[in-house]
């Protein structure tokens, strides 16, 4: 394998895959952009259409490709994309990188990328052949910036988490405040502490009393209060984790709306739909390739997280105006295709505005359509209706 992953853990974690909170964002995101599909056109490389849409390499099939890099460039912030190579050194798929094992170095002018593998073991390649994704870039000219700025959050995720778990365990705890009688020697009360706490506090003690001798004058119980989150504390950092994410609670639970899809799609999805497509049509084509219309993008049926109304809406309107053919109508409901349903139909009732008044066919008068004519009927020759001169 190219490159592996061991998660580290610190007293504040670095990576922002190891937090709940953090992942639980980056694999929504990561999720939603695995349902891109990928599309090729133009005629170069056309065979790879069906590489992208099922395997881009041996290891991973569309999706998962698709969700790896969504989230290697959440956590790193830099997602780089190297091409497979068949025996005649055409392009035969695409391998997603972790930039942690990557680095840009300079060879005879030109730069290069040189990647290591698992096993320690080095390779190198073009730059210009290699796809580059990065958000927050600013200073670095391939990378994109650190997730410093998330650092302040991190550590309070990380600390209301430990105060959590220590609340917990000393609110569940049994304790005693209890009164020397005697003056005692300090390793005295320690043991004394120890025998009170085993023949009173014990499992073995099953009757529930609490019994002392002379040397306690008083013990008292310490109330243990249940330890509850701070809301606003919890609300705040997950509006931060939110607004660095560009995400919501709703979108991470699957409990959105229709507008909250369409806003979060548009936010988030699409620029990463078209950095994408834009990285891999100009690691795949050359110059001229690409201006002759060939390019590999990325799109998703926005559709199918509409409600049942609008999908209703959309396909009526646009089946019977010719805008969309009974597979597109398919397309939308999530169902399969079916045979001719690729051919477009239209109503015919139609008529532009300035030939209104106008016959619609030429022979509307022998049909029995359009204009009246003042031809005679076949049971009145005479056109009076019966009446006589």
């Amino acid at each position: 394998m190219l490159n592996g992953y061991s998660p580290v853990f610190t007293n504040a974690p670095e990576s922002l895959y190891e937090m709940e909170l953090t992942r639980a964002a980056i694999h929504s995101f990561a999720n939603f952009c695995s349902k891109l599909k990928p599309e090729i056109s133009g005629t170069a490389y056309k065979n790879l259409e069906r590489v992208l849409q099922f395997r881009p390499n041996p290891f991973m099939d569309t999706s998962k490709f698709i969700y790896r890099i969504a989230t290697i460039l959440s956590v790193n912030n830099t997602a780089f994309i190297v091409p497979i190579e068949d025996e005649y050194g055409g392009i035969a798929g695409y391998y997603p990188l972790l930039p942690q094992r990557c680095e840009v170095v300079e060879y005879k002018g030109a730069p290069f990328l040189r990647y290591t593998f698992a096993n320690g073991q080095r390779a190198a390649i073009e730059f210009e052949r290699v796809g580059v994704l990065t958000q927050f870039q600013y200073s670095d000219d391939f990378f994109g910036e650190s997730n410093a700025a998330l650092r302040p959050t991190m550590q309070l995720i990380h600390t209301q988490n430990q105060g959590i778990i220590n609340g917990v365990k000393n609110s569940a705890s049994i304790r005693f405040l209890a009164k020397v009688a005697n003056m005692l020697k300090p390793e005295d009360i320690t043991k004394e502490r120890k025998r009170f706490t085993a023949d009173n506090l014990s499992a073995d003690n099953q009757s529930g009393m609490v019994i002392y001798d002379a040397k306690f004058a008083d013990v008292k119980p310490i109330e243990s209060k249940p330890f509850t989150v701070n809301a606003a504390q919890m609300a705040q950092i997950n509006e931060n984790v939110f607004n660095y994410f560009g995400t919501n609670a709703k979108i991470i639970q699957n409990s959105y709306t229709e507008d909250e899809w369409n806003a979060y799609y548009e936010g988030k999805i699409e620029p990463f739909a078209i950095q994408l497509s834009l990285v891999m049509s100009n690691m795949t084509y050359t110059q001229r390739e690409l201006s002759f219309g060939n390019a590999i993008t990325f799109t998703a049926n926005r559709l199918q997280y509409a409600s049942n109304n609008t999908k209703l809406n959309i396909s009526t309107q646009l089946f019977d105006r010719g805008l969309l053919n009974r597979n597109g109508v398919m397309d939308i409901w999530n169902m399969s295709h079916v045979e001719g349903g690729d051919k477009y139909y239209i109503r015919k009732e139609y008529a532009e505005v300035s030939e209104l008044g106008k016959e619609v066919t030429p022979n509307a008068s022998s049909e029995g359509t359009g204009i009246p004519s003042n031809v005679p009927a076949a049971d009145d020759p005479a056109g009076d209706n019966g009446e006589e001169a």
